[in-house]
């Protein structure tokens, strides 16, 4: 029997798929329980020993290395969760010990950012462990500090990952696998270097060869030009949680318009409705460390859960995660919130005003040949 094969979605509808389609099969809600337990250790000892702030900067990097869970390297999931718990911790280190205030700090941004891009070339999940050390970076650039408090910093995002891994790995009954990775960590990183060389060698080739267009090159200086861009912004603007606006245009841009657009969409919408939601909720309560440090774990548990169900819904979960996260250092939920909304505005702004300009100036010079060419 013959069927009819389902009608391609119009140009318009491809701009919202992130905001309006739902793949419920993807939720694994039942299974993050377990990514979300290491998370609320973390919070409680903060508040135990009475420093929320410590257990906070630990849970943000137990969070992190939670979705290195949702990527695979090589076929397994424990080198990104590896990677990412290494890769953090310098970031971190980083990003306090620059600071927003320096120029500095945008020049790490843009190269941080152009290696990120870079790996995305790459099968499997390195492309995802450089956009979250970037991310790990413009997030502690809001702490500058001496250099013994970046150290802490960078400590702190280790031991949380590393907490994660431990945990979740006795959880899952894959202890004995990560030790074993863990023991032949320095082999793999040499092998893990290798491959960065060639990407190098491969890199440089495609420019000998006047191939750029082809390599990861032209997107990857898009992400060092709009991470320029809003991390100069942020910077001169001084406004607080400023540094979304380059996190939002760095996750927002993507390689093609169409997905550049979509992310923009679905980003912004999250975004706003998960800052109204956590507004409203916390406009009718007042509450403790312990409820905060609840309700923070809640929303990490949603986050992980629906990552790959859809990416609207995911953004108003990591709002509320973000938005409880930081009440623990008793900043005001709905504040945090506005701001967030801001700067994830800003930073979609930007990302979708570069690669619109990008294309624009694509069409002028294939225009330019073709005449040439006719005439």
């Amino acid at each position: 029997m013959s069927t009819t094969p389902p009608a391609e979605p119009s140009p318009r509808y491809r701009y919202l798929t992130d905001s309006y389609v739902f793949r419920w099969e993807n939720q694994t809600l039942r299974a993050d329980l377990i990514l979300t337990l290491p998370i609320a250790l973390c919070l409680i000892l903060g508040i135990t020993v009475g420093h929320p702030a410590v257990g906070m900067i630990a849970a943000g990097g137990a969070m992190n290395t939670g979705f290195g869970r949702k990527q695979t390297i090589a076929g397994s999931y424990l080198p990104p969760m590896i990677y990412v718990t290494l890769g953090m911790s310098v970031a971190g280190f980083l990003g306090v010990l620059i600071g927003h205030s320096s120029l500095l700090m945008v020049v790490v941004a843009a190269l941080l950012a152009f290696g990120y891009g870079m790996l995305t070339s790459l099968p499997g999940g390195y492309g995802w462990v450089g956009q979250q050390c970037v991310i790990t970076y413009l997030v502690a650039s809001a702490f500058p500090a001496s250099p013994g408090e970046a150290l802490g910093r960078g400590a702190l995002l280790f031991l949380g990952g590393l907490i994660q891994l431990v945990i979740s790995s006795l959880l899952m009954h894959i202890f004995a696998d990560l030790r074993a990775r863990v023991v032949a960590l320095r082999h793999t990183l040499l092998e893990e270097e290798a491959t960065l060389r060639t990407l190098i060698l491969n890199t440089a080739d495609s420019i000998q060869q006047r191939r750029i267009l082809d390599s990861a090159i032209p997107y990857s200086l898009r992400l060092a030009f709009v991470l320029t861009l809003g991390t100069e912004i942020y910077r001169e603007l001084h406004y607080p949680s400023g540094y979304w606006i380059p996190m939002t245009a760095l996750i927002v841009l993507r390689p093609a318009v169409t997905d550049t657009v979509n992310r923009a969409l679905a980003r912004g919408l999250g975004t706003i409705a998960g800052a109204a939601v956590v507004t409203l909720c916390l406009a009718h309560m007042h509450p403790d460390l312990i409820t905060i440090a609840a309700f923070t774990t809640l929303f990490a548990w949603i986050s992980f859960g629906v990552v790959n169900v859809n990416y609207a819904l995911f953004s108003a979960a990591v709002t509320g995660y973000i938005v409880f996260l930081l009440g623990l250092i008793q900043i005001p939920g709905p504040l945090v919130a506005e701001r967030r909304t801001v700067a994830t505005l800003i930073g979609a702004v930007i990302a979708l005003t570069v690669r619109l300009i990008v294309i624009s100036r694509y069409r002028h010079v294939w225009n330019k040949a073709i005449n040439s060419l006719a005439h």
